[in-house]
């Protein structure tokens, strides 16, 4: 278990100096152009990833998963475009702060009925320290 908290930091460093990257092509390009940039490299990577891990590729199961499992792919590329957009106007930092704050957000509402009212109290009042920092930092740039 503890190896995934290592990857998890890991991956969020990732997703972090992606972010930085499209975020440059964004000024370039434009948002929706690094998306399709951003989206175009990682099907060929993982194109070949799978055909050199998985000799035994079947295409065909796709037919057999609901429709609705690939909205994932749908808001994934949303989420590219949209983080390089902001992330050349805000800098990293702060839209890094405000992408996790969204997450924890739809996270507390999805999984709403699973924990009980005091974790609840506890998650929404991490996010509500989250914003005091977010309005900080704000107001320590004006200054």
């Amino acid at each position: 278990m503890n190896y995934l908290i290592i990857v998890a930091l890991i991956n969020g460093g990732f997703i972090t100096l992606s972010r930085a990257i499209n975020g440059k092509l964004s000024i370039e390009l434009n948002p929706f152009k690094a998306s399709l940039w951003n989206h175009l490299v990682g099907f060929i990577l993982l194109s070949v990833l799978i055909v050199v891990m998985n000799k035994n590729t079947n295409l065909i199961k796709l037919l057999d998963i609901p429709w609705f499992y690939f909205l994932g792919g749908f808001f994934g590329a949303f989420f590219v475009a949209v983080s390089s957009y902001v992330f050349a106007k805000l800098g990293a930092l702060k839209t890094s702060v405000l992408v996790i704050f969204g997450q924890m957000l739809s996270a507390i509402v999805i999984e709403w009925n699973k924990h009980t009212l005091y974790s609840n109290f506890i998650q929404l009042l991490g996010l509500i320290i989250i914003l005091i920092g977010i309005f900080l930092s704000k107001k320590a740039n004006k200054s």
